[in-house]
């Protein structure tokens, strides 16, 4: 009797689970996705938390995950209920997948006590957590508590190994910043093509402005970032202003717009966001990815981070000696934390900034070349290359 023919066996797939809490975590597990789709052989199962880009590479997300998008104590309380049952509802779902792993992606206030639960329930499902805590800059004995459900850290500064290892965190290895990848993207971009568009004169200075990419972070910065413009303007004169926007938090940037002396243009997308950095002669901005963004492209930077009264009254906790990414990485500094923002010293800054920009650029060029040669020296190591 002739023998059957055998089907081949069928390949298991990857599963995975992806909880990203705001848009940085969002860009980020998208990436993650796009890699990992091109370079395993197994096909992706994914399941998770996350924006429009991770929906875009197959992973929808369980809820909106705006309603995470939050900084602080002051912050969280109001919104307590709803996120400890957004928190019931991820772990659930993570449980009922039983993924062969849990990545969670930033925004620790909320994937830490997902992780946690997990770990409790499911101690076999490994976690990974892709971006560090900043426990190098405060509250550091967050990294001997994190080895209790976290397996593995993948971190995106080069310093943040070392920072672990002193500090009895988790495994940590340095992956690489995202922005590494797109500095060729971003220099080709063409802003003088924005410029037409928005109809710009060539003699007007422009200014970038970034109040955050959080609710929380635009109801603090708004009306400073619009005092700032106000001082501004009337000591320099006529500005264009433009203010890059993701569309969770713009129609709270209009509403709030009212109060400014100026009207922006706003502006939405990755490529005409870091065609305006080009363009911009200086840049006011809220703390984050985006200082990073800005010294990468070049653009001369005033940033402002207000904090909720409570987190203020802590400051003095802060263990790192800057709040600024590009400052972390270079290892130098002038920042003036918290005390400043309300006493306009954001204008007199920008004012600066301004009227001293020939000398600036000279500063800055040195600083982005050394900026760009250490993160791109950390990615080579990391490479083997």
């Amino acid at each position: 009797m002739p023998s059957q023919p055998t089907s081949a066996p069928v390949q298991r797939p990857l599963k995975l689970f992806l909880i990203a809490g705001e848009h940085s975590g969002d860009a980020l597990g998208g990436k993650l996705i796009e890699a990992l789709r091109a370079q395993s052989s197994k096909r992706l199962e994914l399941r998770g938390v996350g924006g429009e880009l991770m929906a875009e590479q197959g992973c929808p997300s369980l809820f909106p995950f705006s309603e995470l998008a939050v900084m602080s104590l002051v912050d969280v309380l109001p919104r307590l209920p709803n996120i400890w049952r957004r928190i019931r509802q991820s772990v659930e779902a993570v449980i009922a997948q039983q993924p062969d792993a849990l990545v969670i992606l930033d925004s620790p206030e909320f994937t830490h006590q997902v992780a946690k639960r997990v770990r409790r329930r499911a101690p076999d499902i490994p976690i990974i957590d892709y971006v560090s805590p900043s426990v190098w800059a405060w509250r550091p004995g967050r990294a001997r508590k994190m080895r209790r459900f976290i397996d593995h850290i993948l971190a995106i500064l080069p310093f943040e190994p070392e920072a672990h290892k002193r500090l009895g965190g988790p495994a940590c290895s340095y992956v690489g910043h995202p922005l590494v990848e797109r500095l060729n993207w971003m220099q080709s971009l063409d802003s003088e093509a924005v410029r037409r568009r928005l109809g710009t004169p060539k003699d007007r200075a422009v200014l970038v402005v970034l109040p955050g990419s959080r609710a929380s972070e635009v109801k603090r910065l708004m009306a400073p970032f619009g005092d700032a413009l106000r001082r501004l303007q009337a000591e320099a004169g006529p500005l264009e202003v433009i203010l890059p926007a993701v569309p969770s938090v713009r129609p709270l940037i209009e509403e709030r717009l009212k109060t400014w002396p100026v009207t922006p243009h706003i502006m939405s997308g990755e490529a005409d966001k870091f065609a305006a950095f080009k363009l911009a002669r200086a840049a006011l901005a809220a703390s984050g990815t985006v200082t990073l963004e800005l010294a990468l492209a070049g653009t001369p930077m005033v940033v402002a981070y207000r904090a909720d009264p409570i987190a203020s009254c802590l400051r003095f906790l802060l263990i790192a000696h800057s709040v600024v990414l590009p400052n972390l990485i270079l290892g130098e500094t002038y920042e003036a934390i918290q005390a400043r923002a309300a006493n306009g010293a954001s204008a007199q800054e920008l004012e600066d900034q301004l009227k001293k920009l020939a000398h600036y650029s000279v500063v800055l060029i040195g600083d982005l070349l050394r900026l760009e040669s250490e993160l791109l020296l950390d990615e080579m190591k990391h490479r083997g290359e």
